[in-house]
């Protein structure tokens, strides 16, 4: 991940108070405040075409999906982040002790992999998101050719790995009751335009 230049040191305690009153997101890591860089069209629209399949799935459903702008405590890891595209929470929410505005128990995220933070999302953040008892699955999908990574847990440090490349095929998510098709998810994508 790169890690930007205004980077700041705090207490996990401080950080909430000073993302409540920031006019930017930023990540908390292990007592670093790192500001969070903004989506290009692709990533943006994948986005919102992931957000609506879960989200028409789960409906009247005991789960809750989250767009990009949720926060999530890894207390293993001392990490505040906000995953970069969907989270589902099933409910009743969990949320970090004494706020109301940042979740603990993530069934699935999905991230959108970037060339600057591709590394740090299939490694590091997807270490320290193992970490959380209740997570079970993690998409990770490419904003620059056709392609998704599934990794979906089968039991105690036991994950199975899937990959997706055909326009046709069904991502079946393992965590909750939802399929889409890879042409769904890639709706009005333009793989032309560079980052």
């Amino acid at each position: 991940m790169n890690i930007a230049q205004e980077t700041r040191y705090s207490s996990p305690e401080e950080y909430p108070e000073l993302e409540v009153n920031s006019d930017i997101r930023h990540e908390y890591i292990d007592g670093f405040i790192i500001p969070m860089t903004g989506g290009t069209p692709n990533h943006n629209q994948i986005t919102g075409n992931i957000y609506v399949a879960i989200h028409i799935a789960l409906k009247r459903l005991p789960y809750q999906g989250f767009i990009t702008d949720q926060r999530l405590w890894i207390p293993n890891r001392r990490i505040h982040t906000y995953p970069k595209i969907i989270m589902v929470v099933q409910t009743p929410l969990v949320f970090e002790e004494g706020r109301i505005d940042t979740v603990t128990n993530p069934v699935m995220i999905a991230e959108i992999l970037s060339n600057s933070t591709k590394s740090y999302d299939k490694d590091e953040k997807f270490a320290a998101y193992r970490t959380i008892p209740t997570f079970q699955e993690y998409i990770l999908i490419d904003q620059y050719r056709m392609y998704v990574e599934q990794y979906c847990k089968i039991g105690d440090n036991k994950w199975v790995f899937y990959e997706f490349t055909d326009a046709e095929t069904t991502l079946n998510l393992a965590s909750v009751p939802c399929q889409i098709v890879l042409a769904d998810i890639y709706d009005k994508v333009n793989f032309n335009v560079e980052e």
